[in-house]
């Protein structure tokens, strides 16, 4: 059984999952080849676990993955450096913020006519109704 170190880790069941959405549309093979890798081996060692996602393939795995750069890299960071390292990189640097998420961003100020509006309690559990949590 080959050594799969990185099978648990969000990346990998991502990448498994995003693949597998993609396929009436898209080939593993066209996957690897949008990445930037020579054969389609190395997309399923990633999705099994068995290599890292390199951090400077992220780019071009989210474009061919159709998904947000910034969301990959944070499962990217966490794979390759392990989550308190990835936290502190992200406190350092910012988090990563995708493009639903800005357009999250921008409906707030909009609505708010940019008054910067506290995180509060029944905000929190209107969020909450909204997600079902």
């Amino acid at each position: 059984m080959a050594n799969k170190p990185f099978a648990d880790t969000d990346l990998a069941k991502f990448v498994e999952r995003r693949v597998l959405e993609l396929k009436p549309r898209k080939s593993q093979l066209q996957i690897a080849n949008e990445t930037g890798f020579v054969n389609q081996n190395m997309v399923t060692m990633i999705k099994q676990g068995v290599n890292k996602l390199a951090l400077d393939r992220v780019p071009s795995m989210a474009k061919a993955l159709d998904c947000d750069p910034a969301y990959l890299l944070r499962l990217a960071l966490a794979q390759q450096v392990g989550d308190t390292s990835a936290q502190a990189i992200i406190e350092i640097f910012g988090t990563p913020i995708t493009a639903n998420e800005l357009g999250w961003i921008e409906a707030i100020r909009e609505f708010s006519d940019d008054a910067d509006p506290r995180l509060t309690t029944r905000s929190r559990t209107a969020l909450r109704a909204v997600f079902g949590a």
